[in-house]
């Protein structure tokens, strides 16, 4: 069993293509203290700010945890929190030195694919791993991502679709983008939000060992 810090979707599958099915989300309910930890810092870049969050999120998340555990040793009943990974990551959008989060509205989400109509951008996602000792692992991978040009339609045609909303970059690779990305290098589920091969390589360090084809445990 692993704690994971993140209301994505994506990631859950992601850990489940590699076998990691267990999974207990430990999320910080406190949206304004959420959208405080991901603002951009004045001469952050791109790389600076990714780990900063990801691993913020994690010290926060493992913090939450450690409470939990002294209330429930309190009443009894440790094992309700048991001790496990904790892993956490971030993913960001980058045009140059320029960070591209998510989109505020429609017109944010058209400003934002404009930018990467027709050129290259990175996307950088950051992976922590926090083991049962509490030591703090950390991997950021980095993808390129090049997209064909975009028409005024393709851009409004993609917006109605309503998928740039709450993603970084104002797109997902796994959905209807697709169809816009001319080539990419790197990983394919770094771009998605979790770096598969890095995230395997901090859980193993961790006591979490990686899967074989036959579904059994190295």
């Amino acid at each position: 069993m692993i704690y994971l810090a993140s209301r994505s979707p994506r990631r859950l599958a992601l850990l489940e293509q590699i076998g990691i099915t267990d999974v207990r989300l430990l999320l910080d309910e406190d949206e304004a203290r959420a959208e405080a930890l991901e603002a951009v810092r004045p001469k952050e870049s791109p790389t600076q700010y990714v780990e900063r969050v990801a691993r913020a999120k994690g010290e926060a998340a493992w913090a939450r945890l450690m409470a939990l555990r002294g209330t429930a040793g309190q009443a009894g009943m440790t094992d309700a929190w048991p001790l496990a990974p904790l892993l956490a990551a971030d993913t960001t959008v980058a045009v140059g030195g320029k960070i591209l989060g998510k989109p505020e509205d429609a017109d944010d989400a058209a400003r934002i694919l404009g930018l990467l109509s027709g050129r290259s951008h990175r996307v950088l996602s950051s992976v922590v791993v926090i083991g049962p000792s509490g030591k703090l692992r950390q991997c950021t991978q980095v993808s390129r991502v090049r997209f064909r040009r975009l028409t005024d339609d393709d851009i409004a045609g993609y917006i109605a679709s309503g998928e740039p909303f709450g993603k970084a970059g104002a797109y997902g690779i796994q959905g209807l983008a697709a169809c816009f990305v001319r080539r990419i290098e790197g990983s394919y589920s770094g771009i998605m939000g979790l770096p598969l091969f890095e995230t395997a390589q901090l859980l193993g360090k961790v006591g979490v060992p990686p899967v074989r084809v036959d579904g059994s445990r190295a």
